[in-house]
């Protein structure tokens, strides 16, 4: 059976002008964070050893370790908090409905045993305290009049919580049963975020008018502020502390993150400003920080997670990145099948090294949205919702400016002549355009919705795909098309055609879950009952060799089928990516690599059964 060799993850999602938590457990080297409903479990000290947990049924916001590292509590946009395992199956422990509203901040008592959000929601419920294992309330919070964006438990007793949000307050609870004890107003704008030091001594408190303030952790009073010698110079997201309690770590909208020495007194004075190579656009804002053992973490607005070393702050950081939007396709040099190239609506195309994972990206300049994507010996081909196809060079992982061709209507599907390249043919609604290099040679009509289609590996024939679920076969001589036959077995539109790669076959899947293999010369099915699938099919891949072909649907499956043996004896990975399958190919023959809508890429391995 297939097994799960490795996880490229997604980064965390990120909303501009809005911090983001990352949480960690201290025993280990784990992070935790959010992206869409996945809450992604990372190592920072293996980034390929990844666990996702997929089981909100809305975004998931913030996620936190408890202080044995046994549990997670997850939260989400409904204001549902869940208690999970934080090994093997996940299984769930309790769930709650806390706040009528999102959740942005969770916290755990010291023991373990109370958990405090807080978030937005109706009237004066914005932040609560609970019991983790019965949802009793152990307090009340007044006092805060708009969304609560952080909050934090005193890590010693006597216990105390700290809130912070968009109406620029501080307020600051004594309990347990927590009762409000007093309010500062120090900030003159959003206080993004708040945490207590280790010890429980002091909290500090970071906010978008670019300061940070010191309190004391007991009574709650002001004791310092960060020192303005060199100060942030844009809005601060987040701010984490060292495990000793002297030092802290603050990230900015300015694109620096900051580590600042914490004296007893209260007084917080810069030690070090660290930068990250990027971009230069907005994306290199810093909206999150972690100081994680020797790890320190940032997250950047384009989602990137910096790994500087907190005992070498000269040293240059580990970059790790990935995709924060739906993986469309996926595509593998053939001359190099351990470079995966893969690509999100989002127009971002990333490299990924298996066995050693990002390796790099490339941001499109005219940055549009990518709806099809193919790779070649050299070059990438997209199309994209703007009505333009791009060739664009690469060597190694340099990539060339590239050049553009519009052709007039939104491309549905994009196929290259793999034997020569320049040949490409895109369908549209109505038909094909087919090119060579960036010049259009002709645009033909067909008279069908079209919605999928195929060109040979020679270039001498096409494949083309209808909504009436028809395949149309035309012979190509020139620039024109020569309709050869059609083959009506599908129940469904066209959704995925594909040759095999010693050109004997082909395989098509349609939106009523089917698949079928053909002879390519005889135009018979060649390996029928292919319906294993509960939803559209949307991908499709051929092993190297032709022997076997992947499906992945939208159902989250990926069906592994040997061409000469029954549809029967299958393999299938269940619940491969959460939302749905986007993305297939094989790098060789045992092994297969998938994208989806949860933004990760998996290569999986197979076992012949």
């Amino acid at each position: 059976m297939p097994e799960l060799a490795e996880t490229y993850a997604c980064v965390p999602s990120t909303e501009r002008g809005r911090g983001i938590l990352i949480s960690g457990d201290p025993k280990s080297n784990k992070v935790l964070y959010t992206n869409g409903r996945s809450v992604i479990i990372l190592d920072l000290s293996n980034p390929l050893n990844v666990s996702v947990y997929g089981e909100h049924a809305y975004p998931a916001t913030v996620a936190r370790f408890s202080p044995n590292g046994e549990w997670i509590a997850s939260a989400d946009v409904s204001g549902t908090v869940r208690i999970w395992g934080a090994y093997n199956d996940h299984v769930l422990k309790k769930e709650f409905k806390v706040l009528s509203g999102r959740i942005d901040d969770l916290q755990w008592s010291p023991d373990g045993l109370r958990i405090v959000a807080s978030g937005d929601g109706k009237g004066k419920s914005l932040v609560r305290a609970f019991m983790w294992d019965s949802g009793t309330n152990v307090g009340e919070f007044d006092g805060h009049s708009r969304r609560v964006l952080s909050c934090a438990f005193k890590p010693t007793r006597p216990f105390r919580i700290v809130t912070c949000g968009e109406d620029f307050l501080v307020n600051f609870y004594e309990g347990p049963p927590f009762k409000f004890k007093q309010s500062h107003r120090d900030h003159a704008n959003f206080v993004n975020c708040v945490r207590f030091s280790p010890d429980g001594s002091k909290f500090i408190t970071v906010s978008s008018d670019k300061k940070g303030i010191i309190f004391e952790g007991k009574s709650g009073e002001k004791i310092g502020e960060l020192s303005s010698e060199d100060p942030h110079k844009g809005s601060i997201y987040a701010v984490s502390w060292s495990p000793d309690g002297k030092q802290a770590l603050t990230v900015s909208a300015d694109k620096t993150a900051k580590v600042w020495d914490i004296s007893e007194d209260g007084s917080g004075k810069l030690k070090k400003t660290l930068t990250c190579s990027g971009s230069g656009g907005i994306d290199d804002m810093l909206v999150g920080c972690l100081w994680q053992n020797d790890h320190l973490v940032t997250v950047s607005l384009g989602g990137t997670i910096s790994l500087f070393s907190a005992s070498n702050l000269e040293k240059s950081p580990l970059q790790l990145s990935g995709h924060m939007k739906n993986i469309t396709s996926i595509a593998v040099l053939k001359t190099d099948p351990k470079f995966i190239l893969s690509s999100s609506y989002d127009g971002l195309i990333v490299k990924w090294v298996q066995g050693l994972g990002y390796s790099g990206k490339l941001q499109r300049k005219e940055n549009s949205q990518i709806k099809c994507f193919s790779a070649a010996e050299k070059e990438i081909v997209t199309s994209g919702f703007d009505s333009k196809i791009w060739r664009i060079a690469f060597h190694g992982d340099q990539f060339g400016d590239g050049d553009s061709v519009d052709i007039g209507s939104q491309p549905k599907d994009l196929s290259l002549a793999l034997l020569s390249p320049e040949l490409a043919l895109v369908t549209t609604e109505s038909g094909v355009v087919m090119l060579c290099g960036t010049k259009v040679v002709s645009t033909i009509n067909l008279g069908f919705a079209v919605t999928a289609s195929a060109v040979a590996p020679d270039g001498s024939e096409a494949i083309v795909g209808g909504q009436d679920g028809k395949l149309h076969i035309f012979c190509i001589t020139g620039d024109t098309l020569k309709e050869e036959a059609v083959l009506e077995k599908h129940r469904g539109a066209i959704t995925v055609i594909r040759y095999s790669p010693d050109f004997s076959m082909f395989a098509s899947g349609d939106a009523n879950r089917e698949a079928m293999v053909w002879d390519r010369v005889s135009r018979e099915v060649k390996l029928k009952n292919m319906l294993y699938h509960t939803a559209r099919i949307n991908c499709l891949a051929w092993s190297p060799n032709s022997s076997m072909v992947a499906t992945g649907s939208l159902d989250t499956c990926v069906i592994i089928y040997e061409v000469d043996k029954p549809a029967s004896s299958r393999m299938t990975i269940k619940g491969a990516h959460l939302g749905g399958v986007y993305g297939l190919a094989f790098t060789d023959e045992d092994s297969v690599v998938s994208s989806g809508e949860d933004a990760c890429v998996r290569v999986w391995k197979l076992t012949p059964q």
